[in-house]
């Protein structure tokens, strides 16, 4: 099981949050990037390591940010991409959970 999509979204969410603090001073947008960003790491290192609830870590992190990117998806490119990187992301580890539980 690969760790690097949860390694990739981790960075982009932490990185993401930061931006749209230092653009917008948005507190909102650095909780939760930062937040859920952290989140994929964690996910990524637990998966790294073969320690349980990784994938499920994930998982969760990927619906949060979809279900966080929806409401605004009309408003512009960056919430698009977000709603669509979560979703990749999110199947990817669905698909491995469930892999995993039906064997």
């Amino acid at each position: 099981m690969s760790a690097y999509p949860a390694y990739t979204m981790g960075g982009l969410c932490v990185v993401g949050g930061i931006t749209g603090y230092a653009k917008t001073r948005s507190v909102p947008s650095l909780v939760a990037g930062v937040g859920v960003g952290l989140l994929f790491l964690w996910s990524a290192d637990a998966i790294r390591k073969g320690s349980p609830n990784g994938l499920e870590g994930a998982l969760g992190a990927s619906a949060l940010l979809l279900l966080s990117s929806l409401p605004r998806l009309a408003k512009g490119p960056v919430p698009a991409v977000l709603a669509a990187t979560s979703s990749a992301a999110g199947v990817y580890y669905g698909t491995k959970v469930y892999n995993l539980r039906s064997h």
